[in-house]
């Protein structure tokens, strides 16, 4: 039963190396090394900042009349989106790029989608810290909620994990997947509360947006990081238990596909 949780038991130790080599190798080379994950997203703030709160006077109105720079409240929804489009965009190739562990019977390849979920929360975790230290002086409010932040995404990342082990398979078979899941991605963005708060969309289109998974936890790590409020914890359990469904039914589809990954590859 907790075989698809291998890579955080069994397998933790390999998963760490793996998870470490990945997010070190991202900034082989560069002179300011790991402190770009910080850099980054700090960079990115100032300019959503500047962009969409000062320069168009862009405003996030909510229900309860609260109101921050549009800067600061795409911020947010772009790093939950970023989050999980990492993931999915890397998948399609994830066992074509690691043919090496592929061939090899004792390697565990199911913890690969597990490396690239932890990888991204990294640079997750990265963006927390930039808007909790920036968040009082940017958009004048800090929420003690904000510690809240991993539980809302628990539910995404476990989902994250799942699709990855779809999309990972699928894509050895089906190479032309890599080309499509850009499109996806732009979708997910799009057709997500990142950008546009539902409420402030028609009806007809309000169900297109609430059908994406992303819109609930773009809307919940805004209520918890920024407007200051308690996450939807019925709603987190629901998806909870749907994520973890989710992930035992990949899980099965990935042990039954990976037997003929050596041969394709």
């Amino acid at each position: 039963m907790l075989a698809p949780f291998g890579a955080l038991g069994r397998h933790a130790d390999l998963t760490r190396e793996l998870v470490l080599r990945d997010i070190l190798g991202r900034y082989r080379g560069a002179t300011f090394g790991l402190l770009w994950s910080l850099l980054g997203p700090l960079l990115m703030l100032v300019i959503y900042t500047v962009a969409f709160g000062q320069i168009l006077g862009s405003r996030w109105n909510q229900a309860s009349n609260a109101e921050a720079p549009f800067g600061v409240v795409l911020f947010l929804g772009i790093m939950v989106h970023g989050f999980f489009a990492e993931c999915l965009a890397r998948s399609p190739r994830l066992m074509i790029d690691n043919s090496n562990y592929v061939k090899r019977v004792v390697f565990p390849l199911h913890i690969l989608p597990w490396t690239v979920m932890l990888s991204a929360s990294f640079h997750l975790v990265a963006n927390v810290i930039v808007f909790a230290l920036l968040a009082k002086i940017l958009a004048g409010t800090f929420s003690p909620y904000i510690v809240l932040v991993p539980v809302v995404m628990l539910p995404l990342a476990l989902l994250a994990v799942a699709v990855g082990w779809v999309a990972s398979s699928l894509g050895v078979y089906l190479r032309d997947l890599s080309q499509a899941i850009p499109v996806i991605v732009t979708a997910l963005l799009f057709l997500s509360s990142a950008i546009v708060p539902v409420e402030a969309l028609s009806e007809k289109y309000q169900l297109v947006f609430q059908l994406n998974p992303l819109t609930f936890f773009i809307d919940q790590v805004r209520e918890v990081a920024l407007w200051g409020r308690p996450p939807d914890w019925i709603g987190l359990a629901w998806r909870g238990v749907a994520s973890v469904v989710v992930l035992y039914a990949a899980y099965a589809w990935f042990r039954a596909t990976s037997r003929g990954f050596a041969d394709v590859l």
